[in-house]
């Protein structure tokens, strides 16, 4: 880690990431509680949910961008405007116009801009870090999302009741002007710097193609295999969060409510911690226990009666999501250039993501119609759906540790490599 550290441009991504991760906890936490407010009950968190999580799914569009674009603008761009649209919210709040539409319109574009974030994190680790550093770096990275998240999460829900939603904006506002300042430290080396005065004819033909490729890679490939069930998983997932703020209200109030959302943070933080231990063992084994696990935690986690000890079984549902994420990272991150990496990554990431927002709406609706407890052990099934795909999928389970995964396992041949650098050098 202090190698890693050491690296100015490494330090000036992570730390901009630890302080942009706060400002997004901070605001979920206040959007989402605000809307349960203003709304009244779970269909208007459910929305809200829908919302902001949509423009994830169109993340596959902003990949051949980041792979075009010099990604340090964008980082420091992306920042400042959504510290600009979340003062709007304080904003208007205080000449008597804030509502429930109000935030409905502004939490999905503050989502869209922070879309970026991720591709472009992805893309820029192989330039700045060695390739036996990758591992390590996701996992701290993973640390700056899931650790800040635990802190922040908790801290947020407590700070609810204390200084109220508006404050928290305000706040929030403060912490993506600093990320700004951060990411605007990177330097990176001017062969990464891409030609922006490209004719406008010849770009979009550039980015059709760039899309297509990314596309084409994904499904020829058996990263296609990996989002049957992350599909299913994050339909769930989509329907938790939109139902949390419910579920804690019954169990005891905005508090519990951030307590909830730490547990989230917290377990994938310890599955994180732990991937590079986990990443000794063959994947196809580890991922088939590590989410048996997860979903039978989070089930009992919604039956037992005792807040405490719920919260402490669902945080544990969430370390097989933590270690997965490091882990597949990582090996994507090995054996497939950097040149491609920005499309791959938002193409999975859009594939991966685009259940949530229907698992969002319609978790908020059934949680109107039956309860939020029901939506809660209802989602349980889409972890154990992981692990049944990949225990009845021969190729996925006998998938070895990542360290020794080759590109032709994956089926990524190794010409299609030269081909796709011969093609954008």
């Amino acid at each position: 880690m202090k190698e890693l550290l050491s690296n100015r441009n490494f330090a000036s991504l992570f730390f901009g990431r630890l302080v942009t991760n706060m400002g997004d906890s901070i605001y979920y936490v206040a959007a989402m509680w605000l809307v349960y407010e203003l709304g009244g009950n779970a269909f208007y968190t459910g929305l809200a949910g829908f919302l902001t999580l949509l423009p994830g799914t169109l993340q596959f569009l902003i990949g051949p961008l980041v792979d075009r674009w010099q990604i340090k603008r964008v980082l420091i761009w992306t920042q400042l405007l959504q510290g600009m649209l979340v003062l709007m919210i304080p904003f208007a709040h205080y000449i008597g116009f804030l509502s429930v539409l109000f935030i409905l319109i502004i939490m999905p574009v503050i989502s869209a801009l922070n879309q970026f974030a991720y591709p472009g994190q992805a893309a820029l680790l192989p330039q700045i870090v060695r390739k036996d550093q990758l591992v390590k770096s996701n996992s701290l990275f993973s640390f700056a999302f899931q650790g800040v998240d635990l802190a922040f999460n908790a801290l947020a829900g407590i700070l609810l009741t204390v200084v109220g939603a508006i404050t928290l904006y305000m706040i929030d506002a403060v912490t993506f002007i600093a990320a700004s300042i951060l990411f605007s430290l990177i330097h990176l080396s001017k062969k990464e710097r891409v030609n922006e005065k490209q004719r406008v004819k010849e770009a979009v033909l550039q980015y059709k193609n760039d899309l297509a490729e990314g596309f084409s890679i994904v499904f020829k490939s058996h990263l296609a295999k990996f989002l049957l069930g992350s599909i299913v998983a994050n339909f769930a997932i989509g329907s938790v969060y939109a139902i949390l703020p419910a579920f804690a209200d019954e169990r005891g109030g905005s508090e519990l409510y951030g307590l909830y959302l730490a547990a989230i943070s917290g377990g994938a933080l310890i599955g994180a911690l732990c991937a590079s231990l986990f990443g000794r063992f063959a994947i196809g084994k580890l991922t088939i226990l590590l989410f048996l696990f997860g979903g039978c935690m989070w089930l009992v986690s919604g039956i037992v009666p005792h807040n405490g000890v719920s919260i402490l079984l669902f945080g544990l549902s969430w370390i097989p999501i933590g270690a997965t994420n490091v882990i597949f990272g990582a090996a994507i991150q090995s054996m497939i250039p950097s040149q491609l990496l920005g499309r791959i990554f938002s193409v999975t990431a859009s594939l991966g993501a685009m259940a949530m927002p229907i698992g969002s709406l319609l978790g908020g609706y059934f949680a109107n119609q039956f309860g939020p407890g029901i939506v809660y052990l209802s989602s349980a099934g889409g972890i154990l759906f992981i692990a049944f795909v990949w225990v009845f999928n021969t190729t996925l389970r006998s998938l070895p540790q990542s360290s020794s995964l080759k590109p032709e396992e994956m089926g990524l041949p190794s010409d299609s490599f030269i081909v796709s650098n011969e093609g954008i050098s």
